[in-house]
């Protein structure tokens, strides 16, 4: 009898292994793994999920590279829109999940599977994230999620593997690490909990250096596209410095939010470049757009960052923001600097020739060039008077 063909979501972890044995036992299935790389994995390590895979039985195993595509579809907007989650979170994962459904949907076609299965459990955002993308862009396809439909612990799912001869180390399975282009989340027994925090251990990047350093990032038209004088693509600037950033344990933190299924979750993650890219954006932003681009910019990136974190990536309105984004970046080019310290940066400064406190208008606080007093003093009589035609109909002293 021919066995069902299915694309499972595979990760080299705990719940994926789990996932290859169990539809190859249990549901007699033809399985073909398929990591996804965001930019989260080495060569060294994406070989090394290949091995596990074939290891544990995967017919077939594919990596699908998606790190350029997936900063140009998704990334770059989180940067024009200075997006952090709860004002903390840079959406690490909830911007990859999205990206990466996509990819294994387009590979499920490609060989012709007639399922799709992923590793989410039943209390997470993940399971949403793939399940609607898997929905909207394949709805032939059958979606299998064993650890959901099981409901299974942690220890339950090292206990089946250990049946079947699968040594599995408690200390690398007790927490859960996705890593990406866009930052590391880390969930295990303390992210469970409203008071305790991450050991050392949990986070992927030791604190190796003291010393303060001094980076300069370029931007062009929002972009980063260079750092300390030397041009490189935008992948490669945000890997870079990550990779330099990272040595001093910067972008730690924990985020506590409201998930699409509608309880708190909490979650921790590590994401050097991307908060210091954040941050150094919005500071020269502050130079070169006007008041009113700001402001609306703060609205629609909340907005943008919300919807890609509750799934709605195919919204229509997705495609509109973008626009707007995109279209605000036009100025906003130059050179900002960060201090790097231990747990900790300082975006010092900016250089571009679109710095509108350069102009010749005005230096604050010290001098007016293009105005008097006297007109200062019939433009705040005007200002007011909205406020006192108030105050005059209402009777209010």
């Amino acid at each position: 009898m021919k066995k069902n063909k299915i694309v499972l979501a595979f990760s080299g972890g705990l719940d994926t292994s789990y996932c290859v044995k169990y539809l190859m036992q249990e549901k007699r299935m033809d399985v073909h793994t398929a990591v996804v790389n965001t930019g989260g994995f080495s060569e060294l390590e994406l070989e090394e999920i290949k091995t596990k895979a074939l290891d544990l039985g995967s017919a077939s195993h594919m990596a699908l590279e998606e790190t350029n595509s997936f900063y140009k579809e998704i990334i770059r907007y989180l940067i024009y829109g200075n997006v952090l989650k709860n004002n903390t979170y840079p959406l690490s994962v909830s911007a990859e999940r999205i990206h990466q459904a996509c990819a294994l949907v387009k590979y499920a076609k490609e060989i012709g599977a007639t399922s799709i299965a992923h590793g989410s459990t039943g209390a997470g955002n993940d399971q949403v994230r793939f399940d609607l993308v898997f929905q909207l862009l394949a709805p032939e396809l059958e979606i299998i999620t064993p650890i959901r439909d099981q409901e299974l612990s942690r220890k339950d799912e090292i206990e089946y593997l250990e049946s079947y001869g699968v040594d599995v180390s408690w200390e690398k399975a007790k927490y859960s690490i996705n890593k990406g282009l866009w930052g590391t989340s880390i969930g295990g027994a303390e992210t469970l909990t409203s008071h305790e925090t991450l050991a050392e251990s949990a986070f992927p990047d030791a604190m190796e250096k003291m010393e303060m350093q001094i980076v300069e990032l370029i931007f062009e038209k929002g972009e980063i596209v260079g750092i300390d004088g030397m041009k490189m693509n935008s992948v490669k600037a945000i890997q870079s410095l990550d990779s330099m950033a990272s040595k001093y344990a910067i972008g730690r933190d924990v985020h506590v939010g409201d998930t699409i299924i509608g309880i708190k979750g909490r979650v921790g993650f590590a994401a050097a470049a991307p908060v210091i890219l954040i941050k150094a954006h919005h500071t020269l932003e502050k130079h070169t757009l006007s008041k009113w681009q700001l402001h609306w910019k703060e609205q629609l990136g909340s907005w943008y960052g919300m919807f890609i974190h509750e799934a709605q990536y195919f919204e229509p309105v997705m495609r509109n923001i973008e626009t707007f984004l995109e279209d605000s970046q036009k100025y906003v080019s130059g050179k900002v600097f960060v201090e790097l310290h231990p747990y900790r940066f300082v975006v010092k400064g900016i250089e571009s020739k679109h710095d509108l406190m350069s102009s010749d208008f005005a230096d604050y606080g010290e001098a007016n060039k293009r105005w008097s007093g006297e007109d200062v003093k019939g433009f705040t009589k005007m200002l007011g008077n909205p406020i006192q035609l108030f105050n005059h109909v209402n009777e209010i002293v």
